[in-house]
């Protein structure tokens, strides 16, 4: 997936000014993510090329989805993404720090594929550190903003590796916030989860609702799972 452009079903993502590119996990996250009845207004945090907010206007024409993205590349590439979306008067972009900005609103949903990483090497190129890397962005500070803009009953969905999810949740639990529903994506049968997407909340008291979904068999093919939650968007399924 790291072709100048993908192409999906409803929309096109240009990507050649983003330092992260369409992938699977990402993609992932935009299919599963629940979207109660009730959601009216989505803040994606990080937005990069802006797939996540573009998949979750295809899912629900009744969301408007405001997305915010630091380097000034790939929001504008994102604006440019939505320009030609069939969705584009649902969907703004603003290039701002997101731990300085001043909302327009507060949000019934936000979503966020952060910076994974927080003790690994950096490589060379300082744009894709950042993207990769929780230089801007800490999970401590996508809380604080969560608190500052999310109505009091919305909801927060998070991409992140497995063991990163697990300092993820210790934070949520630290200020009374729960999870109420994870996904934990293995990219092979027989091989352990390398990817959590997890729904938080303040007022989540019901046990967590775990699903698994595994993306290609033992023979390297999509399983049929996978193949249900993307058919929607891949061109080829």
């Amino acid at each position: 997936m790291s072709n100048s452009y993908f192409q999906f079903k409803q929309f096109r993502i240009e990507q050649d000014r983003c330092a992260m590119k369409v992938s699977t996990d990402a993609c992932i996250q935009g299919a599963w993510t629940p979207i109660c009845s009730a959601c009216r207004s989505v803040l994606d945090v990080g937005a990069g090329t802006g797939l996540l907010s573009l998949m979750l206007a295809q899912r629900n024409s009744s969301i408007a989805v405001d997305a915010i993205e630091l380097d000034e590349g790939a929001a504008t590439q994102a604006q440019e993404n939505f320009r030609q979306s069939p969705w584009s008067n649902r969907l703004k972009i603003f290039q701002q720090d997101a731990r300085e900005w001043d909302a327009p609103s507060i949000y019934d949903l936000i979503i966020c594929n952060p910076p994974f990483f927080s003790k690994s090497l950096l490589g060379a190129k300082e744009q894709r550190n950042a993207a990769r890397h929780d230089l801007s962005l800490n999970l401590q500070e996508l809380f604080d903003l969560a608190t500052r803009m999310l109505k009091p009953a919305g909801e927060l969905c998070i991409l992140l590796p497995y063991a990163e999810h697990q300092h993820w949740e210790r934070l949520l639990w630290q200020h009374n916030w729960r999870i109420c529903r994870q996904l934990s994506v293995v990219p092979r049968a027989g091989q352990a989860p390398n990817r959590i997407v997890s729904v938080a909340s303040r007022l989540s008291e019901q046990a967590k609702a775990e699903e698994e979904l595994i993306i290609r068999d033992s023979n390297n093919n999509y399983t049929a799972a996978f193949m249900q939650l993307m058919q929607p968007f891949y061109l080829n399924l």
